[in-house]
């Protein structure tokens, strides 16, 4: 399965904001949608990933506050990514490793969308439980074998 299955699965709706954006006002957005991320765009291009766990580092460090802060000042501006293209089989161990719970996915230099540790989650759950489907079906349908002329003789 590939992240392009996900992403026909999941729809086109995505989830944005701009770096200048105040902290508050994203924040307002993610709580209005319940949303853990949004995609940080700057002239069309992606330029970070601000998820629920930049805003409850800014919390911590700021005691309960957002102190007036952008988008900017604390997003990832580094976020992993991976492609259309790509195997679920990898990006299983990627998020697992980077503890990364929102991905961007990319083609070339353009968004396609966000997958989240949940999207994958439940996408091998899935299959899994297709292929169980079909793996059960296959035996109940199982064909009798012949009796072998030895025992018939009996």
């Amino acid at each position: 399965m590939k992240v392009s299955d996900i992403l026909r699965v999941k729809g086109g709706t995505l989830y944005t904001c701009q770096p200048e954006e105040s902290l508050d006002r994203a924040v307002q957005t993610m709580s209005e949608f319940d949303i853990g991320s949004l995609a940080v765009m700057s002239h069309g291009e992606l330029v970070g990933m601000l998820t629920f766990r930049e805003v409850i580092h800014t919390l911590a460090k700021n005691g309960g506050t957002l102190n007036g802060k952008t988008v900017r000042t604390v997003m990832d501006d580094h976020p992993m990514s991976c492609t259309p293209q790509t195997e679920l089989d990898e990006v299983r161990p990627m998020m697992l490793e980077r503890h990364t719970r929102y991905m961007p996915v990319m083609d070339n230099r353009m968004l396609m969308g966000v997958i989240s540790f949940y999207d994958v989650a439940k996408a091998v759950v899935d299959s899994q439980n297709f292929e169980n489907k079909m793996l059960k079906a296959y035996i109940r349908d199982w064909p009798e074998e012949e009796t072998a002329p030895a025992e018939a003789a009996k």
